[in-house]
């Protein structure tokens, strides 16, 4: 994912600026279409102080739904004491004592055209007599950190309430918790937005304490996770933190924009150190020269002025608009400046727990390169995670590998050309909370080994890629010598501590979170038609207890014949698909129906079955059987319409099979997908655009306030931490 970008505005309120998409395999892109309006809903409505509401808003004529986010009547436009806050998913935290006049507008804009924008009236009531409200104090919390929040109630102060944390009581593993006393613990990584506008951001978590007495009182706060990866680090810096090409800046229209990413890793060549991170970070997409200065922390995380601190120079990058697909890297290298950058390869968060359960540093193992597939398999069982600028220490798991991908990028920040590259043999992890915008440059690396796997540079809201650590290494050979580099590390492996804390297990999360949409009735019926037509035959299969229908993993859109099946028991060759029909495969001991089911009765017996992961482990052999398809048709599927990949993955509806992974552009046209590809099942993954991304996103509170996200933008003012 693209490095992230911070936005001063100078001389205008508002940014003014254009988010560039285009077609894949054009050297320059055409921008898409303007929005013609924006609609925000709830148009209008009545909130009590301290109340709280989530608005939406439609984008009219555009693709790019991301919004800016404001209150009219506040400044900063993020908020005030006065007229309540907002936060980059739209949620509105009304005041606690009712402003005079007591209406407040809510103001959308388009991130694509700013000009373009809609509003939403709210008026301020009084409502209940009760008053709830949560003292001043900081409002920014670290990852693994706590914070001790307090009510007061009538205006009596540690007074008991229900407490909160984006509307659920006692939070979540994704959100941080909150004891009955209101001491907040922070997740384990900084929340990524996953629905509404603003979806692939990362954001604040609203902290919110409730009157028992009465729940219609209560007061709220915006809570920014900020992880250390952000912060300053000083001499004998470690990876995995911010950092920037030191000219990563431009100024169009009053608008000063800055961009940065991630200090991935330490490598070493030719007797010299270097910092390993992406082209479009370390030099701004081909747009860099050899010499430039690389700071630590990054423009993003020192508003926008230049830090005192050079780590680095920028030695080499490999030039992505002039590469070629079968051997294209979004990589560069810095060298570094002695004393700035830990010389043993120290990468933040990387390493063991201490005695508090606070993941330490530690390099990455030096000694093995992985290819994707051996991450997949045994002892790794693709379970990967990385250290990164905006979301910090997550965890994973690989989707599918050998990929081909079609990637947007833009030379300089928020100004300039645009052009698409192609990449073959990547690696795709899923994308719940693993990365945002910021992350990019990111060394990828096996939970259990910590032994490099990838580079991350790029990703969607469902999906993060990397390119393959060796092809990183060999195309970064030296240009003289073709002397390769070599990480800097520990000649021993460890696990990532961190993957495994109390907290959210964003890797096992990933494994476990299988999307499952409804099939239309006239599908489902259909596929009970083919089921009865073929049920003897389906029943022939001894593994087989009982023969029913329901809806595809690998196609979510799509009915499925079901067979549920003993566990353990030799498969005896059932069918991918049956007369065009997807098939899917439900294990289990002993289950309490056999025969033929219906729609309703299959659902109660799969209700009964272990849930289905998200990733599979597969053998060699069915990879190796895979790779054939694949070689064999990626070609001819990147040239279709609304297709951004292929690659090699798991099954979902068929444990221990591969499968073609057919990567869609959401919300475009596209071929119908076959259910099955010489004999090897598809799968379908559909998500926004896969970008090294140059969108803009909502205003933050404040230049102070560096919450990372796809790109970052402030007004010259502090905030108010609170409501």
């Amino acid at each position: 994912m693209r490095r992230t970008k911070f936005l001063i505005l100078l001389t205008a309120l508002l940014p003014l600026l254009t988010a560039c998409s285009g077609n894949k395999g054009s050297a320059v892109m055409n921008p898409p279409p303007p929005p013609t309006s924006v609609t925000v809903t709830p148009a209008s409505l009545t909130l009590s102080k301290g109340a709280m509401q989530t608005f939406s808003a439609n984008v009219n004529g555009a693709t790019d739904q991301s919004i800016f986010w404001q209150i009219a009547e506040a400044l900063p436009k993020s908020g005030d004491s006065t007229h309540g806050f907002i936060s980059n998913a739209g949620v509105y935290l009304a005041p606690t004592a009712v402003p005079s006049p007591p209406s407040v507008t809510i103001t959308a804009l388009s991130a694509a055209d700013p000009a373009k924008s809609g509003t939403a009236a709210v008026t301020i009531q009084a409502g209940s007599s009760t008053t709830v409200s949560i003292p001043e104090g900081s409002s920014r919390v670290s990852t693994f950190g706590s914070m001790q929040f307090t009510a007061t109630v009538n205006g009596i102060a540690n007074q008991p309430a229900t407490w909160k944390v984006n509307g659920v009581t006692g939070g979540g593993p994704a959100t941080g918790a909150i004891s009955t006393s209101g001491l907040f613990l922070a997740p384990n990584s900084v929340p990524v937005l996953t629905t509404g506008n603003n979806s692939g951001q990362t954001s604040e978590v609203v902290v919110t304490a409730v009157s028992p007495a009465d729940p219609t009182a209560s007061d709220s706060v915006l809570v920014t996770i900020v992880p250390p990866q952000q912060n300053q680090q000083g001499a004998n810096s470690p990876l995995g933190v911010s950092g920037s090409n030191a000219k990563d800046t431009s100024t169009t229209g009053g608008v000063t924009s800055c961009c940065g990413g991630t200090l991935g890793a330490l490598v070493s060549r030719g007797g010299n150190l270097y910092i390993l991170s992406n082209n479009h970070v370390l030099s701004r997409s081909d747009a860099g020269t050899q010499g430039d200065a690389i700071t630590q922390p990054g423009l993003i995380d020192n508003n926008c002025a230049v830090p005192p601190t050079t780590v680095a120079m920028l030695s080499q990058f490999f030039n992505l608009e002039n590469g070629n697909a079968q051997t294209n890297i979004d990589a560069a290298l810095a060298q570094i400046t002695p004393g700035a950058i830990d010389a043993t390869g120290r990468i933040l968060q990387l390493g063991g727990a201490n005695s508090n359960n606070q993941p330490t540093d530690a390099p990455p193992h030096q000694g093995t390169i992985l290819t994707p597939a051996q991450a997949v398999g045994s002892p790794h069982n693709g379970l990967v995670a990385k250290s990164g600028r905006s979301t910090g220490l997550t965890c994973s798991a690989i989707f599918a590998v050998n990929a081909t991908f079609s990637v947007d990028y833009q030379k300089g920040c928020g100004t300039g050309t645009t052009f698409s590259a192609s990449f073959s043999g990547q690696v795709d992890m899923t994308n719940n909370g693993f990365s945002a915008q910021g992350d990019s440059g990111s060394l990828i690396v096996t939970q259990d080994t910590a032994d490099p796997v990838a580079l991350l540079f790029a990703g969607s809201t469902s999906d993060t890629v990397g390119n393959p650590i060796s092809q990183v290494l060999s195309g970064l050979a030296d240009p003289s010598t073709q002397s390769i580099p070599a990480f800097v590390g520990t000649s021993t492996t460890h696990p990532v501590a961190a993957c495994t804390l109390p907290g959210p297990q964003s890797g096992m999360a990933a494994r476990l979170a299988v999307h499952k949409a409804a099939a239309s009735a006239e599908a489902v019926s259909n596929a009970l038609a083919i089921r009865d037509a073929h049920a003897s035959e389906l029943m022939g299969h001894p593994e087989v207890q009982a023969v029913g229908v329901g809806s595809s993993y690998d196609n979510p859109t799509e009915p499925t014949i079901l067979f549920f099946v003993t566990k353990g028991q030799p498969r005896t060759n059932l069918p991918a698909q049956v007369d065009g029909v997807r098939t899917r495969i439900v294990e289990g001991e002993l289950f309490s129906r056999r025969g033929t089911l219906s729609a309703e009765e299959s659902l109660r017996l799969e209700q009964s079955a272990a849930p289905p992961q998200l990733v599979y482990p597969v053998s060699e052999a069915e990879f190796a059987r895979a790779e054939k398809v694949r070689s064999a048709h990626t070609d001819e599927w990147m040239k279709k319409p609304g297709v951004q990949g292929v690659g090699i993955g798991s099954s979902a509806d068929a444990p221990g099979e591969s499968a073609l992974i057919i990567f869609l552009i959401k919300g475009m046209p596209h071929d119908a997908i076959p259910p099955v590809i010489d004999g090897l099942r598809t799968r379908v993954r559909e998500s926004d655009r896969i970008r090294a991304g140059f969108g803009q996103v909502p205003p933050q509170h404040g230049c102070s306030v560096s919450a990372p996200g796809k790109s970052q933008a402030a007004l010259a003012a502090s905030s108010p931490t609170k409501p």
